[in-house]
């Protein structure tokens, strides 16, 4: 996540809190702990008290439930008691730091089971996990015998705004239903319906302004050891590639940045952590093609290119910079697919067959246009159709400033501040993006 969804990347977490399973598989004063983005926890006892064992629900259909229900789409793990009552259900799509970069088709859901650490949390825990023959769906989505359970989940935005925003545009709607249809409300109508209808982008503009406070305020970074790419020179390498993305070591966790500001956290133990390195190669000419960062069980979990991250003049240093702040083995590997995809000629050729590729995309530098995109609020966060729909909805009471009655000028005023706030972002986002952010860097056209 990006934006308002960082501090949900860096606080919420899933973990045991315990001493494990002793000699004989029973569980030894553990908790299940659920903690969110506020750093607030829910503690679950295991064993008698409440949790005893989790089910694996796969997706019903994997390519429907991905475009249906993004946060079921490599299914869900719901911890039960014994009687089999739904404890907390945990939909491993959103706990897969590399989720937003890959496919259905490149992860099965039960390699999902591993890369996200649950296997080794039941087995931590001493319970047993097994995976249920129904699907998740309209049969199984509700606990046996009713009754409420948690939920593992945490969105980008703060629920509170979308309840503003839906509250703003019914508001809208009603104020300036009744100031026609009702002679007596008139004028003072359409000053609430103006009102109502600036909530939508003034909320957005207070959960972007406490973002940027909560991030400014986070010191969890200042000690890592950071990372950063030195492209190939005379590639084009844009300013917000160099300026955003890196790589970050902390004592317990490696935090990667992307070029549009995603930012996502690998734990450095256990079996999902980040365990090799390695440095892919062509099979052909055995230039450098790529570093892969895997797990303990050999899965590739983040792909750097090396045209953008080494081969630049200090790329020497930073490579062993990375290994020294990793202490991880390092081995080199023939690229397989790499002749298959057409050579190397091209920057992002050798990758499209590797099942990361989109995450090499977004490490490298990215076309103005995508780069703009990801990065815009409505288009990334609340939809891009806002953009032109809400200017449009304010116009028609923005007139009221050239009126003399109070009640109508409030109404304009109302207006211009939602075009502002509506406008204003997406204005300076194109600008910035056009002038400077996603133009080469002065370095590489020097």
């Amino acid at each position: 996540m990006r934006g308002p969804g960082v501090d949900v990347v860096r606080n919420a977490r899933v973990y045991a809190d315990g001493n494990g399973a002793d000699g004989n598989g029973l569980v030894v004063g553990n908790s299940l702990v659920v903690r969110n983005r506020h750093r607030r926890e829910r503690r679950y006892p295991v064993g008698d008290g409440e949790i005893r064992q989790a089910v694996f629900f796969p997706p019903a259909d994997a390519r429907g439930t991905a475009t249906k229900r993004l946060t079921a789409r490599w299914g869900v793990v719901v911890f039960q008691d014994a009687a089999g009552h739904y404890v907390l259900q945990v939909p491993l799509a959103q706990w897969l730091p590399e989720g937003p970069v890959m496919g259905t088709a490149d992860l099965s859901p039960q390699d999902c089971l591993s890369r996200t650490g649950l296997n080794q949390l039941c087995d931590h825990l001493g319970i047993p996990l097994s995976e249920s023959p129904k699907p998740w769906g309209r049969e199984v989505i509700e606990s046996p015998g009713g009754g409420d359970h948690d939920s593992a989940s945490e969105a980008d935005v703060p629920v509170w705004n979308g309840w503003v925003r839906g509250i703003g545009m019914v508001g809208w709607l009603i104020a300036l239903v009744l100031s026609v249809a009702v002679e007596s409300i008139g004028s003072r109508g359409l000053v609430v319906a103006a009102a109502a209808l600036f909530l939508l982008p003034a909320s957005d503009v207070v959960v972007r302004v406490l973002a940027w406070w909560r991030e400014r305020g986070d010191t969890r970074l200042a000690d890592a050891v950071v990372i950063t790419p030195t492209p190939e020179p005379g590639t084009g390498a844009t300013r917000r590639f160099l300026d955003t993305a890196a790589v970050r070591v902390l004592p317990g966790d490696v935090v990667l940045t992307n070029t549009v500001g995603e930012e996502r956290w690998y734990a450095r133990r256990g079996a999902h952590g980040i365990a090799r390195l390695v440095r892919l190669t062509d099979p052909k000419t055995g230039v450098h093609l790529g570093v892969e960062l895997r797990d303990g069980d050999g899965q590739a979990r983040v792909l750097l290119p090396w045209q953008w991250w080494f081969a630049g003049p200090d790329g020497d240093r930073r490579w062993a910079e990375l290994v020294a702040a990793l202490e991880l083995p390092v081995s080199d590997e023939k690229f397989k697919h790499a002749s298959k995809a057409g050579g190397t000629d091209g920057p992002d050729l050798w990758y499209r067959a590797h099942e990361l590729a989109s995450d090499a995309r977004k490490m490298s530098p990215m076309a103005g246009k995508a780069a703009r995109r990801a990065t815009s609020w409505s288009e990334s966060v609340v939809g891009g159709s806002e953009v032109i729909v809400l200017p449009i909805f304010s116009a028609l009471l923005l007139a009221g400033l050239l009126s003399d009655r109070a009640p109508a000028q409030i109404a304009g005023a109302f207006s211009a501040l939602t075009i502002a706030a509506v406008l204003g972002p997406a204005i300076a986002n194109q600008l910035t993006s056009r002038l400077t952010q996603d133009r080469p860097h002065v370095s590489e056209t020097s």
